[in-house]
This record gives C-alpha cells, structure tokens and sequence, in this order.
C-alpha cells in the first residue's frame, strides 16, 4: 500500500488525541529513510517565557515519528512509545517549526527513530528526540 501525505494527514486526524490534532501538525513528504514535517505557528503552544513549550516539541517529535514509521510500513500499526529522548539544544520562538523524523530501525516489534527540529529557515537544530517504539500487533 501507498502511504504518502494524504493518508499521513487521515492518520493524525483518525490515530491521535484530540489536543495532539489540535497541534496541527502538517506532513510534507516521505522518502525510505523517514518523513519531513511542519508544526505551524500556534500561540497555544508557547509559554510565558515566550518560546514554544518543551512539552509540545516533545510531543510533535513522538507523533511525527509513529506517523514515519507508518509511511515506512504502508500502513499504520498500533505501537507504543517505550523510550523518548528529548534534547533541547536552544528556545524556539514563536512561528513554524521544521521537524525531520529519521527512522534507524524498523524491526517486527521494535523501532527507533530519531528527531531534529529547527526554526523554519534556520540551519541551527533547537531540538532532538530519540525514540523507541513497541509494535503492539503484526
């Protein structure tokens, strides 16, 4: 089966909490390594300090990454996260945020990925993630 952007966007819309889908969190493509993505600009997501919130990076990165996994398989499968990761190397100030999801393994119970977000248009990373996920079905 194909699974591209268009089946990404049902998946975040079908799979994932409702606050999560209020994320808005935007596929851009798929390649045989992981997927690109975009957290658009979201007021709700940033803190009194004034940049995003380190819960709502942490949280894209754990999406985003059972969504690659996903585009990887063909198809979703039922997984849950047993390692997560999070590095936050500099703030993210308000605006979209780029986030590049690369899958390092992708076993029959097991995957691991690993997470790097930038300010859109910047070249400096202000965010890692690694992640282990459980597949819970075949």
């Amino acid at each position: 089966m194909q699974f591209g952007v268009k089946e990404a966007e049902e998946t975040l819309a079908r799979v994932f909490a409702p606050w999560i889908v209020q994320m808005g969190l935007k596929p851009i493509s798929f390649d045989a390594g992981g997927g690109d993505f975009v957290l658009p600009e979201n007021r709700t997501l940033v803190h009194i300090g004034g940049v995003i919130c380190g819960q709502a990076t942490a949280s894209a990165a754990d999406t985003c990454s059972v969504v690659a996994l996903a585009a990887l398989n063909g198809r979703f499968r039922i997984c849950t996260t047993v390692d997560l990761t999070t590095h936050f190397v500099r703030p993210l100030k308000p605006g979209d945020v780029d986030i590049r999801v690369d899958v390092l393994s992708n076993g029959k119970r097991m995957a691991y990925t690993r997470v790097e977000m930038r300010a859109k248009g910047e070249t400096k990373v202000a965010v890692t993630a690694t992640s282990a996920f459980a597949y819970l079905e075949d």
